[in-house]
């Protein structure tokens, strides 16, 4: 009966050895870590600068700090550029009328729309052709008045339309001459009315009319100093009336004043 006392012993040292904290245990392996993790980065040496940033192109670079200044261009119709034609050719626009139409075309804008046109250096001039320029060069006049066009501007919208050095210095000499009126005319043209700054006036007696005939009649002449919001200055305005004319307005300006009165109190 000695094996099963064996067998008996053998279980007995295994018990002690796992009472004995594990002595005879072999070391575990360390697991392998899992390649999916991903490395600590590396912070560069102490004494080593940080490589710098690539350089963006000038172009992106100033993109939206620089903005470009580009002069003022004149932009004229079709039908004007056809008109500035036919003012360039020597055959249909001699010197004479060419200059003629020029100053025809100012007129008719700061004086009068028919001034001018019946000057007898144009009376060889077909009808058609004359209205045709007249009005291509008062549409020049006028853009180059709004748009504040230098002679630089000018230059270049007539030299697309075929004219030659000559004519384009012609009518920016003429432009020239005629510049502040013109833009004392474009600035009364706008959205606000006037304002009357002050008010002066003058009595006349008339004895005798243009026929010798006898009038005694009083009259009126009344001037008055305004302003525009939009450009400042402004020529006066001045009118003629009778006594009974200016009792007459001086009554519908006091029914306004009381009028606008009474609108503040409500």
């Amino acid at each position: 009966m000695r094996p099963p006392a064996r067998a008996q012993d053998a279980r007995g040292q295994d018990r002690a050895g796992g009472r004995g904290g594990g002595r005879g245990r072999a070391p575990r392996a360390p697991r392998p870590r899992s390649s999916s993790r991903s490395s600590p980065r590396r912070s560069p040496p102490r004494g080593r600068p940080r490589p710098a940033p690539p350089r963006r192109s000038a172009a992106r670079a100033s993109r939206g700090r620089v903005s470009k200044v580009t002069a003022p261009t004149m932009e004229l119709s079709p039908y004007a550029q056809g008109g500035w034609r036919l003012l360039g050719d020597p055959r249909r626009f001699p010197c004479r009328p060419y200059a003629a139409l020029l100053r025809a075309a100012f007129r008719s804008l700061l004086e009068h729309p028919h001034a001018g046109l019946d000057d007898p250096d144009l009376k060889d001039i077909d009808p058609t052709v004359l209205k045709h320029c007249h009005a291509a060069a008062a549409t020049c006049i006028l853009e180059a008045g709004k748009q504040k066009a230098d002679i630089s501007a000018i230059s270049t919208c007539l030299e697309d339309c075929k004219l030659d050095k000559e004519r384009i210095e012609q009518f920016c000499t003429e432009y020239q001459k005629n510049k502040d009126a013109l833009e004392i005319l474009l600035g009364s043209i706008g959205r606000s009315p006037l304002h009357i700054t002050d008010v002066s006036w003058r009595l006349e007696y008339q004895i005798k009319s243009n026929q010798l005939h006898k009038t005694y009649q009083p009259s009126y002449l009344v001037t008055l100093n305004v302003e525009n919001s939009d450009s400042g200055s402004h020529p006066d305005v001045s009118f003629s009336c009778t006594m009974e004319q200016l009792q007459d307005l001086v009554g519908k300006l006091k029914d306004a004043a009381k009028s606008l009165e009474r609108a503040t109190q409500l």
